[in-house]
């Protein structure tokens, strides 16, 4: 466990100690190359930001308007079966078509619940376990001039809800 705690503190330091001396021995002008790095960075957030911002408010207008809370309800017996709280199935849910937005609602499960809670350490385990399908989906599939998906989305649907159930799963062994 030692190692593990040390290797989690050090692991940053010496990745960048490697970037600048791999960029010392071939002779590149490691300052120049960062700042470059820095403006490409920097134009990307400015680039999204606007589409964070937008799904970020359509999940508080959902959540707010009580669709979230409807699609629970219409839910309920598949949660009840899984015993499954209807924040984490709003999580799922969200989580299937934007990352931020399921950050964002898993924030408000912590504050809510704690993060040590079932909730807390679901949501937690959640949003490791699974990808935004549908976000991913459309991005690579346009990149890369896809036009039939064929078996793409139903293996992301089962292994986000093979993810779902794990993370179910680990939450309850922890909590007790």
């Amino acid at each position: 466990m030692t190692f593990l705690l040390f290797f989690s503190n050090a692991i940053i330091p010496i990745i960048l100690f490697l970037i600048v001396g791999y960029g010392l021995l071939s002779h590149c002008n490691i300052y120049d190359c960062f700042i470059r790095g820095a403006k490409r960075g920097l134009k990307i957030v400015l680039d999204i930001l606007p589409t964070l911002v937008g799904l970020l408010l359509a999940v508080g207008i959902l959540r707010a308007s009580g669709f979230l809370d409807f699609v629970s309800t219409v839910l309920s017996p598949l949660r009840a079966f899984l015993s499954m709280p209807g924040e984490l199935l709003s999580l799922a849910i969200v989580k299937l078509f934007s990352s931020s937005a399921a950050t964002g609602l898993a924030l408000d499960i912590f504050k809510q619940y704690g993060t040590d809670s079932y909730e807390g350490l679901g949501a937690s385990l959640m949003l490791s376990c699974t990808e935004s399908v549908f976000y991913t989906m459309s991005i690579y599939l346009l990149s890369v001039n896809i036009k039939k998906s064929r078996w793409i989305l139903p293996a992301a649907l089962i292994s986000t809800f093979s993810g779902i159930a794990v993370s179910l799963f680990l939450a309850g062994l922890m909590t007790g």
